[in-house]
């Protein structure tokens, strides 16, 4: 399986990829352009990703519209299931909750700091993890 971390931050790009390394094949980026590009060449290269962690709050483009334009992108592949996103933020915000779900359709939302069994707890709930 491979992740994706979308995370500006140093210390939250290593937390995040020491955690999934050992569940995933860990691909890291600092931004939501680097994220949407990273996307789209993991589907041209046939090695799409199954779950996408990124961080609301990025240079460039943040998470919420690097997911919109990844949702985008995915309606152009028929037949693929949507990438599993889990949103972390620094911002315990319910409108940015609403919005990552509503809007991004997210599977899910962590507030930083992210802890290893929070987000165990969470890819136990999208299925990553047996029960």
């Amino acid at each position: 399986m491979r992740a994706l971390v979308a995370e500006d931050e140093f210390l939250g790009r290593k937390v995040l990829s020491v955690f999934l390394n050992t569940l995933f094949e860990v691909d890291v980026v600092v931004n939501g352009n680097e994220a949407v590009e990273a996307f789209k060449l993991a589907h041209e290269e046939g090695r799409p990703y199954d779950l996408l962690l990124m961080d609301i709050m990025m240079p460039e483009l943040d998470g919420l519209e690097a997911l919109r334009r990844i949702r985008l992108h995915e309606q152009t592949l028929p037949g693929r299931p949507s990438v599993k996103v889990l949103m972390t933020t620094a911002l315990d915000d319910p409108k940015t909750v609403i919005r990552s779900f509503h809007d991004g359709e997210a599977s899910g939302y962590i507030v930083k700091p992210v802890r290893k069994d929070k987000l165990f707890e969470e890819l136990k709930k999208l299925g990553f993890i047996a029960e």
